[in-house]
């Protein structure tokens, strides 16, 4: 088979291959998901075969019912035999300019607590002074720029949390959503990178295994007489129209007890005196 037609080993055009693996992914029948498109279960069933050619506006109705994220739709519109819909701007880009003076203000106003820009695989792409300012105080000898594996090497952050096994499932559950809502291939393997450290129980290795009943779990974080918490909340772009833009996520710590914000508060201007 002719793989550059779209038309992989085993004769199912790549379109419908990967309409049917989105659909599997979100649990939703042929019926189910023809019904809320306004379409046969039939012509839902030839889109998935091949027998029908989908129209450029039908690969992105199904696509947005399904919850496909931007660069795995430029995948689809690609494999159907049409030009990617969303760019891939470099976070270089003139355009994006605004964003990144958007981003810069977010973090510039946590201070001084920390704050991280994100992408998909979870690598630090921006933070904030605070968060260059307290968190190598908890580091070991291995410095990562990718926040889950900080958290996951014995010699990054890992000795220093003193709730680890708390805040390591938690990360691990995100990573299973991800994988589950995007297909990354990254983050399948960091995901599976991070379940081959040490003392890390078998059981995390399926979804939904998390015993936590709590709201939110909060970092518990000490190394010899320097003890901060902080939980962190997670902030995506609205309606953004770009596959950067739709990646990238802001995650913000804030001070779980008073303690923690007196000595945050305390560090900053120690270092602001310093200057």
């Amino acid at each position: 088979m002719n793989t550059l037609l779209g038309f992989p080993e085993g004769g199912v055009p790549a379109y419908g291959r990967m309409l049917r693996e989105w659909r599997a992914r979100a649990h939703m029948s042929q019926l189910s998901l023809a019904t809320e498109a306004g379409i046969s279960t039939r012509h839902l069933s030839f889109l998935e075969t091949g027998r029908a050619q989908p129209s450029r506006e039908m690969v992105q109705l199904l696509a947005g019912m399904l919850d496909v994220p931007f660069v795995e739709r430029n995948a689809m519109l690609v494999a159907a035999g049409y030009a990617p819909a969303y760019s891939e701007r470099p976070s270089g880009a003139p355009e994006l300019k605004p964003v990144r003076r958007a981003l810069e203000y977010i973090l510039r106003q946590q201070e001084p607590f920390p704050a991280f820009v994100l992408d998909s695989q979870w690598n630090i792409v921006m933070k904030n002074a605070a968060a260059a300012r307290i968190f190598p105080l908890f580091r070991g000898t291995t410095t990562s720029s990718n926040c889950m594996r900080t958290v996951f090497d014995p010699d990054g952050l890992r000795p220093a949390i003193v709730n680890w096994p708390a805040i390591a499932e938690c990360l691990i559950e995100a990573l299973h959503r991800d994988v589950a809502a995007t297909g990354d291939e990254a983050v399948v393997q960091l995901r599976d990178e991070l379940l081959a450290y040490p003392e890390v129980p078998h059981r995390w290795r399926a979804p939904g295994a998390a015993t936590s009943l709590q709201p939110f779990v909060s970092m518990e974080l000490r190394k010899g007489d320097l003890s901060m918490a902080f939980f962190s909340t997670l902030t995506t772009f609205a309606a953004p129209l770009d596959v950067m833009r739709q990646h990238l996520r802001i995650e913000c710590f804030f001070p779980a007890d008073a303690a923690t914000e007196q000595t945050a508060r305390r560090l900053a201007m120690a270092e602001a005196m310093a200057v």
